[in-house]
C-alpha cells in the first residue's frame, strides 16, 4: 500500500464534509493514496514479488500474468507488461482485464480455465488501483471513498489427494446498469450512489447463493465472508444473508477505503497474514464492480 494516508480530517479541508458523516454512511476513517512520485507498477511489482515470496514459488516458475485493473495509469502498455518487466520476466504472456472492482473474481475464473485446461500450471493474479488519479476531490459522493494499492496472488492446480482449492464461482455482468458508475478516458469517477448501494445489495447476495450452490457447500459450512470492501452497509448486508457473525467478516475498510479490484486480495491477505484463515477453512470470496460486473468463489484454503 502506498505510505500516504488520506483521512476524514484531510477531506474535510477540501470539500464540505467531516468525519462522522463519511464514517457513519461508509465505515471508511482513511485511505491511502500514491504520492506524487510514486507509480502504480511499483506497488504491483512489490505485491507481485511478496506474493511469490509467500508462496514459495520462484518467478521463473510463473506462466502467466494477470492483471486486474480498471484504472491503469496508461492505456499501452498494459499494467500486467510493465509488471512482468519490473518482475525479471518479460517473456511471460501477460494481460490487463477489467471489471472493475470484481476484478479479482474475474481473474480467479481466467486462471482456472487456463489450469483446468491444462494450457498454464501456475499463474501470477496481481491487482493495482490508481484511483486517485482519477478522482474528483470537489465531489463528496466519491472522493471519500476511492483509495489506492496492490495485491497478489499465485495460482495452481491443488495436489493429488488435496482438498484445499476452487470449490465453486460463479461471475456475470447486468449491464443495464453500466451507467450508473463511469470513468471516462479524460473524465473523472462518476457514481449513482444510491442506485449503486440497491443493486449491490442483491447482486452481492445472489452471487454468494450461486456460488454456495456451484460448491455444493451450505452457508453454514462457511468460515469466512471475504467481501468487496466497497460500504460498511453493503457488508452488513452480505454477512446476514448467510447468517454470519460480525467476528467471521474479514473487513479492512475503515483504513483503506474502496480499493476496488485490490480490496478482496487485500482483505484475505490481512486474515491470512493474522493467522485468522487456517489450512481447511471455507472462504466466501464476493464483489460487485462498475458495469454492473459481479462474482463469487468458495474456496477451501
Amino acid at each position: 500500500m502506498p505510505e500516504k494516508r488520506l483521512t476524514n480530517a484531510d477531506l474535510a479541508t477540501m470539500v464540505e464534509t467531516d468525519n462522522e458523516w463519511i464514517l457513519s454512511r461508509t465505515g471508511i476513517q482513511e485511505r491511502r493514496i500514491l504520492g506524487p512520485e510514486e507509480k502504480l507498477t511499483d506497488l504491483t511489482t512489490a505485491a507481485a514479488r511478496q506474493a511469490l515470496e509467500n508462496s514459495g514459488v520462484a518467478s521463473s516458475e510463473i506462466d502467466l500474468v494477470l492483471m486486474a485493473t480498471w484504472t491503469p495509469e496508461h492505456l499501452a502498455p498494459s499494467v500486467a507488461c510493465a509488471t512482468t518487466r519490473n518482475l525479471g520476466i518479460p517473456q511471460v504472456p501477460a494481460f490487463d482485464l477489467n471489471a472493475a472492482c470484481s476484478g479479482f473474481i474475474y481473474a480467479l475464473s481466467v486462471a482456472d480455465a487456463y489450469i483446468r485446461a491444462g494450457i498454464y500450471r501456475k499463474i501470477l493474479i496481481v491487482t493495482g488501483e490508481a484511483q486517485s488519479r482519477y478522482v474528483d476531490y470537489a465531489d463528496r459522493g466519491t472522493c471519500i471513498l476511492f483509495g489506492d494499492g496492490a495485491a497478489a496472488a499465485v495460482v495452481g492446480a491443488a495436489e493429488e489427494g488435496d482438498s484445499a482449492g476452487l470449490l465453486g464461482l460463479i461471475m456475470g455482468a447486468d449491464s443495464t446498469g453500466s451507467e450508473l458508475i463511469t470513468l471516462p478516458r479524460e473524465g473523472r469517477i462518476g457514481m449513482n450512489g444510491r442506485e449503486v448501494f440497491k443493486f449491490a445489495v442483491k447482486t452481492m447476495n445472489d452471487a454468494l447463493g450461486k456460488s454456495l450452490t456451484a460448491a455444493n457447500i451450505h452457508e453454514s459450512q462457511v468460515d469466512w465472508l471475504v467481501p468487496h470492501q466497497a460500504n460498511i452497509r453493503i457488508i452488513d448486508s452480505a454477512a446476514e444473508r448467510l447468517s454470519l457473525p460480525t467476528e467471521r467478516v474479514v473487513r479492512n475498510i475503515s483504513e483503506y477505503g474502496n480499493t476496488a479490484a485490490v480490496s478482496i486480495p487485500l482483505a484475505l491477505y490481512e486474515a491470512w497474514n493474522r493467522g485468522d484463515v487456517k489450512p481447511g477453512h471455507i472462504l466466501a470470496l464476493v464483489g460487485f464492480g462498475a458495469g454492473f460486473t459481479y462474482g463469487s468463489a468458495i474456496v477451501r484454503w
